[in-house]
C-alpha cells in the first residue's frame, strides 16, 4: 500500500517546490522553458497518427504474457495483462512524449536510446525527431510484438531481451549517445546502472531523461544520485520525469518546474 500511495506524498512535495518560468533567474533556462511550451504548441497538429495508434491499443481486448524484469506495475501486476491496460497505465501521455521529443531535438539526435519500449508510443514520437538511429529496448517478447511498427519508422531498431544483457552489447557498437530516455525496471539499482553505462558514451551536448523519478523511494533515491553526478550540470524535475543536461554555462544547479 505504501508503494502505491507514495507518489501522492511526493507530488505534494513537488507541488510545493515547483517554479514557473517567471521565477527563473537564468535567461538561458527561461528561454529553454519557453521554447518547450512553444514546441508543444507548434506540434499540435503533428504526430496525430501516433495518437490514433494509441487509441487502437486502448480499445484492444488482447491478453499477452508479460516478462517483467523490473519493479512491476502498480496497477496491473499479473503475468497476463491486457494490451489496453498496459497502454493506459504504463505509457507516457502526449504532452510528455512531446517533452522528450523537445529535449531530444536540442541534441544532435543522431544516436538516440529509449530504455523501455512498452507499447512503442514513445518510440514513434522519438523516431520523428531522430536524425540518425533510434535504438529502443524492451524486455518482454510479447510486448515487443505489439510495439514494433509494421511499416514506417525506418530509423527505429527494437532490441528485445533482458536489458542488463542487451544494453551493454549495444553500447559496445556505438561511438556516442546524443539522447537517452531511461524508463525501464524502475528500480534503484537498475536505473543507476543504466545511467552510468549510458553516461560513458555521452558528450557535453548529450541529454539524458529519466522516467518516473517519483514513482517510489527507490526512484527518488536514484534521481538524487543522478542529479549529484559531477557530469550533470543542470537537472530539471518535471515530476513524471527528470532531465539531466551535461552542458550548462552556469554553476551546477537543479530546478523543480511546473509542467
Amino acid at each position: 500500500m505504501l508503494n502505491k500511495t507514495y507518489p501522492l506524498f511526493s507530488y505534494l512535495a513537488y507541488w510545493l517546490n515547483k517554479e514557473d518560468k517567471y521565477s527563473l533567474q537564468s535567461p538561458l533556462l527561461f528561454s529553454t522553458y519557453q521554447d518547450l511550451f512553444s514546441y508543444i504548441k507548434g506540434r499540435k497538429s503533428m504526430d496525430l497518427d501516433i495518437e490514433i495508434y494509441r487509441k487502437l491499443l486502448l480499445s484492444s481486448d488482447e491478453l499477452i504474457e508479460v516478462d517483467d524484469y523490473g519493479a512491476g506495475s502498480k496497477s496491473v501486476n499479473t503475468a497476463k495483462r491486457k494490451v489496453a491496460d498496459i497502454t493506459k497505465f504504463s505509457t507516457s501521455n502526449r504532452k510528455f512524449a512531446q517533452l522528450y521529443q523537445f529535449f531530444c531535438s536540442l541534441t544532435p539526435a543522431y544516436t538516440v536510446l529509449e530504455l523501455g519500449t512498452c507499447m512503442g508510443i514513445g518510440s514513434r514520437y522519438l523516431s520523428r525527431v531522430t536524425q540518425g538511429n533510434l535504438y529502443t529496448f524492451e524486455g518482454s517478447k510479447e510486448i515487443a510484438k505489439v510495439a514494433k511498427p509494421s511499416q514506417g519508422f525506418e530509423n527505429l531498431s527494437l532490441i528485445v531481451g533482458e536489458l542488463s544483457k542487451t544494453l551493454p552489447s549495444t553500447l559496445d557498437t556505438l561511438q556516442k549517445v546524443d539522447f537517452a530516455l531511461i524508463d525501464a525496471t524502475h528500480t534503484y539499482e537498475g536505473t543507476l546502472s543504466y545511467f552510468e553505462q549510458v553516461l560513458q558514451k555521452t558528450h557535453t551536448k548529450s541529454i539524458i531523461a529519466i522516467g518516473d523519478i517519483h514513482w517510489s523511494r527507490e526512484m527518488e533515491r536514484a534521481w538524487k544520485e543522478i542529479r549529484s553526478n559531477p557530469l550533470v550540470k543542470l537537472s530539471l524535475d518535471f515530476y513524471e520525469c527528470g532531465i539531466a543536461l551535461l552542458d550548462y554555462p552556469g554553476e551546477k544547479t537543479g530546478y523543480v518546474l511546473d509542467f
